[in-house]
């Protein structure tokens, strides 16, 4: 029986073995069928892309308020269409930015998500966004655009990356600061509709964290990115921040036309008046770095302390230094400027004694800009602007004011709270009463040139910069700012002119 036993077993064994090893040809056609359907849903999928068309496109072009800039962006919008005539394809949808809604906050662009979600989720596959420089070649971005499958989500951009931690990005990653990567926003950027529509859920469901919008490019990635529960940014060599002529740029989807316009004859020296904010104890440090670089270019130029120095000479307006803000001092000084005091002048600018600057430059992207209207220019920042907050020019890269801003200002009653408070963010907050725009500048910084990184600043001619702080700031100056031919000749669209 035992023999028996197991004379059986060893039959039913052998048994199981004959029709497991006739199963594996089975189990192994079935592999294949597996590997062959994906590869049929991945082959239907890519055809599907390459049926893309560009009624399925929403671009948004990133515009603002001030007539220039909103003229700006109308000519981009009529580029486009031109183009999609001469492509003969049905229009896309081309969105202005500043006229979507009257909410403040849209140029910070997460807040904008539940509208972009709402209105284009059934019908567009893509969000495409454009500054209002970008210049764009539509059929090359389509074919851009075909190569991503669009039932993904997708975050497309040129990337760029930080070489050392930096205070405008809070010191993120200081382990590995190139290992994040964000985007140039002139090269234009693009968004899936189904990560918009994730994306736009989770702000409608969640409030937005920072109460601060100070690098809008690299917040945007860092939302999306959201520690690693969303997509990274995806590197598209074709589009790119090169200038439309140059050689590197016939396979380039996008280039950028210039971020220095020149819009007439620059703005007269004598059209300017220059006030600098300085203190008793920053007058023999910083002072002279302003008289050995930039103060010879100003006609009218005026420093302001807490201490009447005859020596540089400084002026006292009986105001006491503060450690913090210094919202006081400048509303001293506005004050001033529309007095007898000092010469009549359009434009108004306001620096700091470690604020480094090109008046030349800031004369000819003035000639841009109307002075009989509000115009209150500079590197733009937000507070609160998920909730209804405002949006406020930072003080340290320059403020600059049109002669009309600040008779509105004063006019308007708009004070300090404080001689201490932050006198950028009150002046920003008396500028959203009044529903006067805040207008953005990306040549203005409010950091050192190694807070940017290098292939942003590269396609720029930059107007200032800020800080003094573990740099040789003369050197800087020189380096940056001068416009003689050994230091910035280099520098794209220097000479541009807007024919607007």
């Amino acid at each position: 029986m035992v023999g028996s036993g197991g004379s059986g077993g060893s039959g039913r064994w052998c048994r199981a073995a004959l029709l497991l090893c006739s199963l594996v040809p089975f189990i192994t056609a079935s592999g294949d069928v597996k590997a062959g359907v994906s590869k049929v849903r991945e082959a239907d999928e890519l055809s599907q892309e390459s049926e893309l068309r560009l009624r399925e496109v929403v671009f948004v072009i990133q515009s603002q308020r001030n007539s220039f800039h909103a003229r700006r962006a109308e000519r981009l919008r009529a580029e486009l269409l031109l183009q999609t005539a001469a492509l003969r394809e049905s229009p896309p949808t081309i969105l202005l930015l500043h006229t979507l809604t009257d909410n403040e906050g849209d140029w910070s662009i997460l807040p904008s998500l539940p509208y972009f979600s709402s209105h284009f989720r059934g019908n567009s596959s893509w969000i495409v966004f454009l500054e209002e420089e970008t210049s764009v070649k539509l059929d090359r971005l389509l074919s851009v655009l075909k190569k991503f499958v669009r039932r993904k989500e997708w975050f497309l951009g040129k990337s760029l990356h930080d070489d050392e931690s930096t205070i405008i990005h809070h010191y993120a990653f200081a382990e590995n600061p190139s290992a994040f990567k964000y985007p140039d926003f002139s090269a234009g950027w693009a968004l899936s509709i189904p990560l918009v529509i994730r994306l736009a859920n989770k702000v409608q469901e969640e409030p937005l964290k920072s109460d601060f919008t100070i690098d809008l490019k690299h917040e945007v990635a860092l939302y999306i990115w959201d520690e690693g529960k969303g997509p990274r940014l995806t590197a598209v060599p074709e589009l790119c921040t090169l200038p439309e002529n140059s050689p590197k740029a016939k396979d380039c989807a996008t280039t950028v036309g210039t971020h220095s316009p020149l819009c007439g004859e620059p703005v007269p020296q004598e059209d300017i008046f220059v006030a600098v904010k300085t203190c008793k104890k920053f007058h023999s440090e910083r002072v002279p770095v302003v008289k050995k670089t930039w103060e010879k270019q100003a006609s009218h130029l005026e420093y302001y302390s807490d201490h009447a120095d005859p020596s540089i000479p400084t002026i006292d307006l009986g105001v006491p230094n503060t450690d913090r803000g210094h919202c006081g001092k400048t509303f001293a000084i506005l004050s001033r400027y529309m007095s007898s005091a000092v010469p009549q002048t359009d434009w108004l600018l306001i620096v700091d004694d470690d604020t480094l600057i090109s008046l030349p430059r800031l004369q000819a992207l003035l000639s841009c800009y109307d002075s009989r209207e509000s115009v209150c220019l500079g590197e733009r920042y937000g507070y609160g602007l998920g909730q209804g907050g405002y949006s406020y020019i930072t003080g340290g890269g320059g403020m600059v004011f049109s002669r009309e801003a600040v008779r509105r200002l004063l006019a308007s009653g708009c004070k300090c709270y404080s001689n201490d408070a932050p006198d950028d963010m009150v002046v920003g907050m008396c500028l959203n009463a009044l529903q006067i725009p805040v207008t953005h500048s990306p040549l203005f910084h409010q950091a050192r040139p190694e807070d940017y990184a290098r292939d942003f600043l590269a396609h720029q001619t930059p107007i200032s910069f800020h800080k003094h702080w573990n740099i040789d700031p003369i050197a800087v100056f020189n380096k940056w700012l001068s416009d003689s031919a050994d230091s910035s000749s280099e520098r794209p669209n220097r000479n541009h002119r807007e024919e607007l």
